[in-house]
């Protein structure tokens, strides 16, 4: 395996190895910022102890001259000087600034959850980790990150990249890593007793190594088993209200995430990970319009794993071509819904739709009988008589 590349100074612990296409850059505007640092304030220094020795007062009763001549060439310079540089180094960082903020569109995202003291980290193909980031390289790898608890701040020195990871809400973050190698990872940000414990691992590797890796049944801190975002949205009974069909009590998701909706109150919303999540555990925080306040709230009842799961779930859910039935695969081991499923539009014979709040309970749906369908004796009848 390749060896990392290494700072300027390979031996000193303040200038970590570079893995990233973005670390180059951000390294020479740092190095850029210091010359400018040292080089004024050892001009300045020097000045202030030979004006001292230069001018200083030869008696007690000698009093200063003004300075003689113009004096605006002087002003302008240390005027405009400094602006010049402090603008180049604004510049050059607004740069570094907005890429490091703007993932590239083909991104592979990655979700990671912060939880004292550990990072869990989901990858695109619903694969988990513990502690280590498995990345290929040479690929856009995009982040998004939250915490179960407290604020944590997720930073990995050889990429050059750090975010704050914070409760109920997501940031995001993106590398590209260019060198094979395995990284440190920190938190950051104070996080409780283990604190210093709370680190992992990046280990980037080439793109075909990657894939047959993440393609195993088992690997280095791989996590295995979890429930998936579809089977919860059967298990969690989501499918009874949010129906892609004209009975649908809730907005169709299919299609949705990505585009904005209009709200109760007037205002619009687009419906992103953070909008989902809000409508997941305090649902009537942005109702949309023409619908009512009658879904539930599941704080408490999931967890960071299984709102993530929902999220990618609802993500998944693409918006039918024209003049198609809207369906989807269903759940393998999934528990039947009371009401069908998701995927069509009318639920099961015999069974009873769940209610609105303050709605008496409707009607059990009748169950067809087809013309050359033998009708059973009802118990206690006789043979002859259920002929009839």
């Amino acid at each position: 395996m390749m060896q990392p590349t290494q700072g300027m100074l390979p031996n000193a612990p303040l200038f970590p190895p570079r893995a990233s296409e973005m670390a180059q850059d951000i390294d020479l505007l740092f190095f850029f910022s210091l010359g400018v640092l040292v080089f004024f304030s050892t001009l300045i220094a020097v000045l202030i102890f030979y004006f001292m020795t230069r001018y200083h007062r030869r008696s007690p009763g000698q009093v200063g001259k003004e300075p003689q001549g113009n004096t605006l060439l002087l002003e302008a310079a240390w005027i405009i000087v400094p602006l010049c540089i402090a603008l180049t180094m604004f510049t050059w960082g607004a740069r570094i600034y907005f890429a490091a903020a703007r993932p590239p569109s083909d991104a592979r995202q990655f979700y990671v959850i912060g939880k004292q003291w550990m990072w869990k980290i989901e990858h695109p193909s619903g694969k988990r980790e513990i502690n280590e980031l498995h990345v290929p390289r040479g690929v856009p790898i995009k982040l998004k990150l939250t915490s179960e608890d407290v604020i944590h701040s997720f930073f990995i020195p050889a990429m050059r990249v750090k975010t704050d990871v914070i409760p109920g809400k997501y940031t995001s973050m993106w590398f590209n890593a260019d060198t094979v190698g395995t990284y440190h990872l920190f938190c950051t940000q104070y996080c409780g007793a283990e604190h210093s414990r709370m680190v992992g691992r990046v280990v980037v590797m080439e793109p075909t190594e990657y894939e047959l890796w993440i393609g195993g049944k088992t690997g280095s801190g791989l996590v295995e088993g979890a429930s998936t975002g579809e089977d919860l949205f059967v298990a969690k009974a989501c499918n009874t209200c949010h129906r892609p069909d004209t009975t649908a009590r809730a907005p169709m998701l299919w299609g949705l995430f990505g585009k904005t909706v209009h709200l109760q109150d007037g205002s619009t919303a687009t419906v992103d990970e953070t909008y989902i999540r809000e409508s997941i555990l305090n649902p009537a925080a942005k109702i949309v319009a023409g619908y009512q306040p009658i879904m539930p709230t599941f704080r408490g009842q999931l967890s960071e794993e299984e709102i993530i799961q929902l999220i990618r779930f609802v993500q998944s859910l693409k918006a039918p071509a024209p003049g198609t039935v809207n369906t989807a695969p269903a759940p393998n081991n999934a528990a039947p819904s009371p009401v069908g499923d998701f995927r069509g539009s009318e639920a099961p014979a015999g069974t009873i739709a769940p209610a609105a709040p303050g709605e008496p309970p409707p009607e059990p749906i009748p169950a067809a009988k087809p013309k050359d369908r033998l009708e059973m004796p009802a118990p206690g009848k006789g043979r002859d008589e259920g002929k009839r």
